[in-house]
């Protein structure tokens, strides 16, 4: 067990704080629910991380639920340290000259039931090694694209950006347009968001509070999207419409998602690391 300096404290006790009230929303919208079955309950599952060099690593916790408005939601916490293996280090930030690192996040990926309700995925988190900084974001990834709840979803995420920094939606919602992209679908993931990594603007404490403000912004914002669709019927077409899009989703974590290659370079919990993957998905 490494001692943890105040910054890497707060932002630990955040994420947590965090992960603890997502639950809870996502177990309200459960019992709100109208579809057959029992409302869903998140299980939470203990890991443990061995570094690259054989000793405490960290660790994390697991939640997952399975429900009747959400065929899978997961929302995991972590807190891991260590070196990273030499080659992998090379390719991190500040971590060439010294190979140690600290990592502290939060990471959610919700597959609803209704096909009209959109998939969701959020994660920030904060990275120390002979640098630190932030990273993360929000974004929105319907089966069946609605642009009134697309608009929507870009409104509130743009206040919670121009609120710490007019430059941070245009840049932001640019990188994540970029970055969710599928070269070999020749198409976007979803319909964007906001994403960031590197975020060290000199003053630690605003940088948290964008940070802290993205998982605000998720927390206030979803639960709108999904009670405005939660209760409406949905065809046999639109699920299977859901089903493809869910291959194309699964295609892009395990082939490009950085969070992922992360995960797994660094010794992380499998499991955890591919909680995103969607429970059920088709290709044509």
């Amino acid at each position: 067990m490494i001692e943890l300096d105040e910054q890497q404290r707060a932002a630990q006790a955040w994420f947590r704080s965090l992960r603890d009230s997502i639950w809870a929303m996502l177990e309200q919208l459960e019992d709100e629910s109208t579809l057959p079955g029992s409302a869903g309950r998140f299980e939470k599952r203990v890991w443990q991380r061995t570094d690259h060099g054989g000793g405490d690593g960290g660790g994390g916790e697991m939640g997952i639920m399975t429900g009747r408005l959400f065929e899978k939601a997961g929302v995991n916490i972590s807190t891991v340290y260590g070196q990273f293996n030499p080659d992998f280090a090379k390719q991190i930030n500040g971590a060439a000259e010294d190979p140690r690192f600290f990592a502290t996040g939060i990471s959610l990926v919700i597959h609803p039931a209704n096909p009209l309700v959109p998939a969701v995925h959020m994660n920030t988190r904060m990275l120390v090694t002979t640098k630190r900084w932030f990273g993360g974001g929000v974004d929105l990834n319907p089966a069946l694209p609605d642009a009134a709840e697309t608009a929507t979803f870009h409104a509130a995420v743009k206040a919670t950006c121009d609120r710490h920094n007019p430059e941070y939606y245009p840049a932001h919602s640019k990188w994540a347009e970029e970055y969710f992209w599928v070269p070999h679908r020749n198409r976007h993931r979803g319909v964007g968001g906001i994403f960031y990594d590197h975020l060290n603007s000199g003053d630690w404490a605003a940088d948290f509070a964008y940070t802290q403000d993205v998982g605000r912004c998720f927390l206030e914002t979803y639960p709108r999207l999904v009670r405005e669709k939660m209760h409406r019927p949905f065809s046999e077409a639109e699920r299977i419409a859901q089903l493809k899009y869910r291959g194309l989703y699964a295609e892009f974590n395990l082939v490009y998602d950085r969070g992922t290659t992360f995960g797994l370079k660094t010794g992380g919990n499998t499991d955890a690391i591919l909680m995103s993957l969607p429970p059920l998905a088709i290709w044509e």
